[in-house]
């Protein structure tokens, strides 16, 4: 029976010139695709902590920007307030926007 001299030998088989050359081309592309997904994971937790730190800005825009990030949960509020019907809104706005007043101001 014959072994090998290591057990690397028996794993690693020499490769060509035309092999070496693709799997170099595999490594850096393999590189190229980490960098970018470093750069967009670093743009992404930046664009977070920006939106995180402005709450002052206006109550449109973060309506606006809530809109954008769920659009299914403002269908569907949208959907039941056409179902409840003018009437009733007024009775619901008129009982939850003390409370939303009073939330605010603290």
């Amino acid at each position: 029976m014959n072994l090998p001299a290591s057990p690397t030998e028996a794993r690693a088989p020499r490769t060509t010139p035309a092999q070496q050359q693709v799997l170099d081309r595999i490594t850096a592309q393999r590189q190229r695709l980490r960098d970018r997904r470093a750069q967009r994971l670093q743009a992404r937790s930046e664009a977070d902590g920006a939106q995180g730190a402005a709450a002052d800005i206006p109550l449109v825009q973060r309506l606006a920007w809530f809109t954008r990030e769920h659009p299914v949960a403002v269908a569907a509020v949208a959907g039941a307030a056409v179902m409840a019907g003018p009437r009733r809104l007024v009775r619901w706005a008129g009982a939850v926007l003390p409370l939303i007043l009073q939330f605010r101001g603290r």
